[in-house]
């Protein structure tokens, strides 16, 4: 085996029964590479055959799996594989040779995740649990699926510096991280899920490489470009000298995630700082590459970007980078500010008005060109010819949640009644939605910045930090400043791993949550995900309606009430009146006493409408009876009569 066409991947060590393990490495900085063995039984030293272009390969024919390597070069010092399927002892230490295809799936009628009625889940394995492993998130499957989740977005999963993290920080990127577990424990819980009918996504950074434990220096210094000026750190070579072989590393991660762990899909991390002017944009091939592993599977595959450059999620035919979807930060910050009522930093720019909600959820992105003042440019492109399902809407995921002093959740800054109405109007709208995991139950734990890495570097990170949040006037204050939490410190970490226990004590959240996503699901006109087919008026300065137009005059309309109790009269607002011979009759509320509310009357009443306050309210038609003066609901959406 001398040449790569019996490989899974150009590069990487790959066992095979029989024959022994493929080492292959791109390393353009070195004449000569050995691949060198620990241990007592170790295989011995052997050199790499230099193919030109670069790269090295050797068979190994002793090499077994459990084997740990490294590469040395030019006869001195030896480092990790940069393509390491499996660090055992961290980023520092020595790459294990693995068995491919140990690993038995029972996963082999899985369909795989398409674009239309997902509702997403992220989760941080090392805090969803007090175990941090794959095997204890494995237990809550069951739950989530039963709650309404279709997919869960695994933060990343890939090696990194340090006993805890967010894993952002990643260094090696095939090597799923010795923290949560064995990559069998990892496949294991892909499989499970699936088996449940959930789909597993995987959050993946392309951006940059971490700040410790990145030996690629050393390999070839062609993986960093200077031609760009990267927020994250050094920026990644997509398009410079010697370009191809670091792009191919890139597309080929994509797919050993998708071929090799069967996940589901990708989230690609800050895809603003994948500097890229080549004809083809990476974000492109990395999604050609990730769906040609898929098969016959369906994947999804969406991403951050910050500036809003729309075309990432436009088919490749229509000029786009192909991807399904993209998170939507102007829906969050203008949903937060009116949760809140506080509009500075980031969230500047918003006012969270009843006109921002709407035009936010029939129309994605608020800013798409526009003067954006807080960063004194434009910000955004057209997106207005994107499907609902191309923005995902929150109103937690991990950034915005750590980014405040105290790591709070919204529904702990804000009143309980505007909290459910958001929801409400979070879950129920035809942007794909997101929880951020504990959001379901009201979770209490915060979650922190944490990360921790060597002395030196820890103060940085906590300065760097520390100067980051004081874009909030509060934490830039002298009290505030001193309110978050260090990095660093074990407790930090600590404090944010979920307690489950917290399902049973706010059971009225679970029940929210749960009965949200099953009228999402099993309603005919809300499953639609169709927001060409809604509609908005603004009511009142916290005041608004949206209106879903059905099939024969089976609609929704959603009345939302963010401010102080509110009589509509006069009411000069065609979309209030109902289909001819029809009235208003509730179908749904937020102030339901089962999700710790306090009831509510009918709005529609004979001669005016009273919306209460921090409420939103679900309406469908009924038709009125003359007969005895009284009102015959219609069959409701969930099966049962109101």
């Amino acid at each position: 085996m001398t040449t790569t066409a019996r490989r899974r991947l150009p590069i990487g060590a790959e066992y095979r029964p029989g024959a022994g393990t493929h080492c292959r490495v791109w390393a353009p900085a070195a004449r000569e590479v050995d691949v060198v063995f620990d241990g007592r039984d170790a295989a011995p030293a052997t050199p790499l055959r230099h193919e030109g272009d670069g790269y090295f390969s050797a068979l190994v024919e002793q090499a077994r799996p459990g084997a740990r390597y490294r590469y040395r070069l030019d006869g001195q010092e030896a480092f990790p594989d940069p393509a390491s399927r499996w660090q055992p002892e961290g980023p520092h230490g020595p790459s294990e040779v693995v068995a491919l295809d140990a690993y038995e799936w029972g996963d082999a009628d899985w369909p795989g995740v398409d674009a239309k009625g997902q509702v997403l889940y992220e989760m941080h394995i090392g805090t969803f649990t007090p175990e941090g492993t794959y095997a204890a998130a494995e237990t809550h499957l069951e739950f989530l699926r039963d709650l309404g989740i279709t997919v869960l977005e695994l933060m990343p999963v890939n090696e990194f510096n340090g006993p805890f993290g967010w894993g952002y920080d990643g260094v090696n990127l095939f090597a799923p991280t010795r923290l949560y577990g064995t990559p069998d424990e990892l496949r294991h819980f892909v499989d499970r899920a699936h088996g449940l009918g959930l789909g597993v996504i995987l959050d993946v950074v392309y951006n940059h490489f971490g700040p410790s434990g990145n030996y690629l220096a050393h390999f070839s210094p062609h993986y960093i470009s200077k031609r760009y000026k990267n927020e994250w750190g050094e920026a990644i070579n997509f398009d410079g000298a010697e370009s191809g072989p670091v792009r191919e590393f890139f597309a080929c991660n994509a797919e050993y995630w998708i071929r090799e762990f069967h996940f589901d899909g990708l989230r690609l991390d800050a895809t603003q700082c994948l500097f890229d002017a080549s004809e083809t944009h990476i974000v492109a091939e990395v999604a050609r590459r990730a769906r040609a592993a898929a098969g016959r599977r369906s994947v999804y595959l969406c991403a951050e970007n910050e500036p809003q450059h729309a075309e990432i999620a436009r088919p490749v035919e229509r000029g786009g980078h192909g991807l399904d979807a993209m998170w939507n930060d102007d829906f969050h910050h203008s949903a937060v500010v009116a949760a809140t009522g506080a509009c500075e930093a980031y969230y500047s720019e918003t006012r969270g008005t009843p006109q921002e909600l709407i035009s936010a959820l029939k129309w994605g992105f608020l800013y798409q060109g526009q003067w954006y003042q807080w960063q004194k440019q434009r910000r955004g492109h057209p997106a207005l010819d994107l499907p609902a399902t191309a923005f995902i809407q929150f109103l937690q995921n991990h950034d915005q949640v750590a980014n405040s002093a105290r790591g709070q959740r919204l529904h702990q800054l804000t009143t309980p009644g505007r909290y459910r109405a958001l929801t409400a109007l979070t879950l129920l709208t035809p942007g794909t939605p997101l929880l951020f995991q504990g959001q379901e139950f009201a979770a209490s734990t915060p979650f922190l910045y944490f990360a921790r890495h060597e002395d030196e570097l820890d103060r940085l990170i906590r300065k760097g930090r520390q100067e980051f949040m004081t874009q909030f006037p509060n934490i830039a204050s002298e009290e505030g400043g001193k309110l978050l939490a260090l990095p660093a410190e074990e407790e930090t970490f600590r404090r944010c791993k979920l307690d489950h226990a917290e399902r049973e004590r706010h059971a009225d959240a679970v029940r929210l949550h749960r009965e949200l996503l099953r009228l999402r699901r099993e309603d005919p006109v809300f499953s639609r995900c169709d927001a060409q087919r809604m509609h908005g008026a603004v009511l009142a300065p916290e005041a608004f309606l949206l209106r879903f137009f059905g099939d024969a005059g089976d609609d929704r309309l959603l009345l939302v009430n963010l401010g102080a109790t509110l009589p509509l009269y006069p009411m000069p607002e065609p979309l209030l009146a109902p289909p001819a011979g029809m009235g208003w009759k509730l179908l749904w509320h937020s102030e339901d006493p089962r999700y710790g509310g306090n009831g509510m009357i009918e709005p529609d009443g004979e001669h005016g409408w009273r919306l209460p306050a921090h409420a939103l309210a679900v309406l469908v038609p009924h038709r009125m009876e003359k007969d005895d003066g009284r009102s015959h609901p219609e069959q409701d959406a969930l099966g049962g009569e109101q």
